[in-house]
């Protein structure tokens, strides 16, 4: 591709690029617990890889809805992008202030985490206080805040590389978990005991302990859309997104699918279940007392490649949202390198005070609320747009249509409003913290902080 002029986005990411995004900003440290809290819900192993499969095909039905719309418009913002088609600007700007605000929130948690599991691996020597759990989660926001800086170039590399650390460390497990011999008491492998306490349950209980699974599984699958907010960035998004979105979502899946038999492999299903982090158990009964640390170095690798994701993707909502005259136009700003840098600043910015505001278990709650929303805004966009605009080019459509989208919005609905049900006040302030983009923009248009809405549709920019 020839050198492009400062102040744009590159258009320098291929095929390559969007897998590791995809893995990257999907894989984190919750795939080492999550298969625990599954086989909690379930009775056997095969209905617990049943649980990951169903997760899985889920999350691949979402794919194949938002790569139509992502090859269709392909656009730097997100989510923000398809609202804005399909809805207009106030619909736009409350997606993508939601989908900014719950990115924000996530980077502090991993940050908090990278800074928890860092700690644990320092020598004794040093004191094991909050304050150096905080500092190395600071630290570790400046570190991946430095590389954005330095460009696009720097920070795909660097995602690039942190994906394939965290598929070769995954692999590794599961070879470990398959190849070498278990050191658990005899008493933990009797056959009697691997049998869940589902088994004998009622169908109602039992059906509400599949939906528990499935929530959980379903949770960690989440992240599966963060090709979309480079949309704009690669060379040839007609091809490359879909395949990105769809390829990613399969590699994860097997992923998924591997790591859990290779745990059921070693370690019998009550056992399983009652871990709190079933793959530190597994590695223990295999390496014995190294495997507690291994496994906390794969949960950080894990998460340091879902915050290079996350510290990569939020600054692009910005940017898309100051571009369109949504934010003020500061937002906007990319240097040569072809990072948004003031859109990075205040991310970044915004994940430290969360950061050094402490426990935030009650805010965490509230961004996973205001991320389930986000695929539920994508699929009304797509169905909007297939009926307002059947003419729009579309180089991807989505298979089976309309048969995936109902699927996807049914599930996601589903789990929008059991969340709420479940914790009112929450659902309240996430609520309340979305509606206060309107009254702001309203704010800054008076004060002409904003520009106004173009004439007509957004039209996606045009390749170089």
């Amino acid at each position: 591709m020839p050198d492009q002029p400062p102040g744009r986005l590159l258009h320098i990411l291929g095929l390559g690029f969007g897998l590791a995004g995809a893995v990257g900003g999907t894989i984190g440290a919750g795939i080492l617990r999550t298969p625990g809290l599954v086989a909690a819900q379930l009775p056997s192993g095969p209905l617990v890889l049943g649980a990951w499969l169903v997760g899985g095909l889920y999350a691949l039905l979402g794919a194949v809805c938002i790569a139509e719309l992502a090859a269709a418009l392909p656009q730097a913002g997100g989510w923000y992008v398809y609202a804005e088609r399909a809805f207009g600007r106030r619909a736009g700007l409350l997606v993508g202030w939601t989908d900014w605000l719950a990115h924000c929130i996530g980077l502090a948690w991993v940050a908090t985490t990278v800074g928890e599991y860092g700690q644990a691996l320092l020598p004794a020597a040093i004191p094991q206080e909050p304050f150096v759990a905080t500092l190395l989660a600071l630290l570790t926001i400046s570190l991946f805040t430095l590389i954005q800086l330095r460009g696009l170039r720097a920070s795909s590399a660097s995602q690039l590389w942190l994906s394939l650390a965290k598929a070769v460390a995954f692999l590794a497990l599961v070879a470990g978990c398959f190849l070498l011999p278990s050191a658990l008491p005899a008493a933990a492998t009797q056959p009697g005991l691997a049998v869940a306490p589902q088994l004998a349950e009622q169908p109602p209980a039992a059906a509400l302990a599949a939906v528990l699974a499935l929530q959980a599984v379903i949770t960690t699958y989440d992240g599966w859309a963060s090709p979309v907010y480079f949309a704009e960035e690669f060379s040839d998004p007609a091809r490359d997104l879909p395949r990105s979105l769809i390829g990613g979502v399969l590699a994860v899946m097997a992923l998924y699918l591997l790591i859990n038999a290779a745990l059921l492999h070693v370690l019998p299903l009550p056992l399983l279940a009652q871990a709190t982090l079933p793959a530190a158990v597994a590695a223990t009964a295999l390496v014995g007392p190294l495997g507690g640390a291994l496994i906390t170095a794969v949960a950080l690798v894990a998460l340091l490649g879902l915050i290079n994701t996350v510290v990569m993707a939020a600054p692009r909502i910005l940017y898309g949202l100051g571009r369109d005259g949504l934010l003020p136009a500061f937002t906007s700003q990319v240097n040569a390198g072809g990072t948004p840098t003031a859109a990075l600043l205040l991310t970044s910015g915004a994940a430290t005070l969360l950061v050094l505001a402490g426990s935030f278990q009650q805010l965490l709650a509230l961004g996973a609320l205001l991320y389930v929303s986000l695929p539920l805004a994508g699929i009304a966009a797509l169905v909007a747009l297939r009926w307002r605009e059947p003419d729009l080019p579309r180089p991807f459509r989505s298979w089976a249509y309309p048969l995936p989208p109902l699927l996807v919005a049914a599930v996601s609905l589903a789990f929008l409003i059991g969340a709420a049900a479940s914790d009112p006040a929450i659902a309240l302030a996430a609520a309340a913290l979305v509606a206060l983009a309107l009254p702001g923009a309203l704010l800054a248009e008076r004060l002409g902080w904003l520009t106004p809405a173009p004439e007509g549709p957004p039209s996606a920019p045009t390749p170089p």
